[in-house]
């Protein structure tokens, strides 16, 4: 994947497309999680409602198309698009037609029958092998309902998918939704006109899920400037600086890499805040919770680093405090136990008080900030998740080139 140029390119938006009376395909992000048939969190679904109502405001013709799961390129009622078609017509109040299959004849006439204003929206994307393979031929039955696109999947934009990339570059009316839009502009902002200090929070399981990232934005940080570590991977760190963790989750191949962000970081004088307690449990279903600090503290053989500790909190809070700018990606801690979930809630509140420009993305961290009551002092939430790692790491996204691709070219 090429890297992103020096300063992000004005997308086509929305008021750049006629779509009176127009069918325009919009490709979404409502892979949401189900339980049984219910959608049991519909946040990504509300995130695109703002495109949705302006293309039907404006009269639009909608063909709504998204893949949900990994159904493995064949049908699978566990995965079908209809609990989310349900939910869509409660939060619109308006009919939500579901064809059977995701093209063929059948869908050809619902949506040539489909008035302004009206939705279809088709099966799972991924019930056709044809979606994951960037089949031209699947592309191409794609493109032939419509006559506009629109790509409001933020979150799906880093994949190289039939919907995402083949379509649009067989469309000459194409156009950024508004949520895409508000993402490329936060996290372009993040990426090539960061303030400083500046301050990267970065959590979770693994060093070496997250590493391209730290790596990529050390090279764009100041003298000053701040890396806070915390969550599983922070384990790594420590034991890179020669802490005993008993039976912590650990990457033992990653050692040296942490040694050498350390030791990149400390000679430009950018400080990698690790933390200097933890909250400590008996493995990942732990009933209680000590706190240990990190400098004379003993873990035990069977006791595994869950979370930072308080007066890390404090710490990592002082520094977001200070920040003009704040991304924020993965939990400080086994976030779903309440034992251990302090930590992350600590950091989401101090993102919250940071007067500076703050980013929060990962399913945890956004959920820790809508958990802490934070969720409306942050300016930009990102619905991304691997999209947006991907996108401050300075990459440029498939789905977003596919729509500055002159028509026909297929890079």
């Amino acid at each position: 994947m090429p890297s992103a140029p020096d300063s992000p390119l004005p997308l086509p938006t929305l008021d750049d497309l006629d779509v009176e009376n127009r069918r325009v395909f919009v490709r979404v992000d409502f892979n949401v999680p189900l339980k049984g048939t219910e959608v049991r969190d519909d946040s990504r679904i509300r995130a695109t409602l703002p495109t949705i109502q302006r293309l039907r405001e404006r009269g639009a013709r909608l063909i709504l198309a998204s893949h949900l799961g990994r159904p493995d390129g064949a049908p699978d009622p566990k995965y079908s698009m209809e609990p989310v078609g349900a939910r869509l017509a409660e939060l619109l109040d308006c009919e939500v037609r579901l064809p059977d299959e995701v093209v063929g004849d059948g869908v050809t006439k619902l949506v040539l029958d489909t008035r302004a204003q009206q939705i279809v929206l088709l099966e799972n994307l991924r019930f056709h092998p044809g979606e994951t393979k960037n089949d031209p031929g699947f592309a191409q039955a794609l493109a032939s309902l419509c006559e506009a696109y629109v790509n409001d999947a933020f979150g799906a934009s880093h994949r190289a998918h039939a919907s995402v990339v083949g379509v649009p570059r067989l469309i000459g009316a194409r156009a950024a939704g508004l949520l895409l839009a508000a993402e490329t502009s936060a996290l372009g902002r993040v990426v090539h006109r960061p303030e400083h200090p500046f301050v990267m929070i970065i959590g979770g399981a693994k060093v070496s899920d997250k590493l391209p990232v730290l790596i990529a934005t050390l090279d764009r940080l100041r003298a000053g400037d701040s890396i806070l570590i915390g969550g599983a991977m922070a384990n790594t760190f420590l034991a890179a600086r020669g802490v005993e963790l008993g039976a912590s989750l650990q990457e033992p191949d990653r050692l040296t890499d942490c040694r050498s962000l350390l030791t990149r970081a400390e000679a430009r004088d950018i400080r990698v805040l690790l933390p200097g307690d933890l909250r400590v449990g008996r493995g990942l279903k732990a009933d209680a919770a000590r706190v240990v600090r990190v400098a004379d503290d003993v873990v035990d053989p069977a006791e595994m680093a869950l979370d930072i500790g308080p007066d890390t909190e404090t710490r990592f809070a002082a520094a977001i405090r200070g920040a003009k700018m704040v991304f924020w990606n993965g939990p400080m801690g086994l976030f779903e136990n309440p034992l251990f979930a302090g930590g992350t809630l600590a950091i989401a509140r101090a993102v919250g008080d940071c007067p500076g420009f703050t980013v929060v993305g990962g399913g945890d961290s956004v959920a820790a900030i809508q958990d802490s009551g934070a969720a409306d002092r942050i300016d930009h939430i990102s619905t991304g998740g691997g999209a947006s790692l991907e996108m401050i790491e300075g990459q440029t996204l498939p789905g977003v080139e596919a729509l500055l691709t002159p028509l026909g070219r297929s890079n």
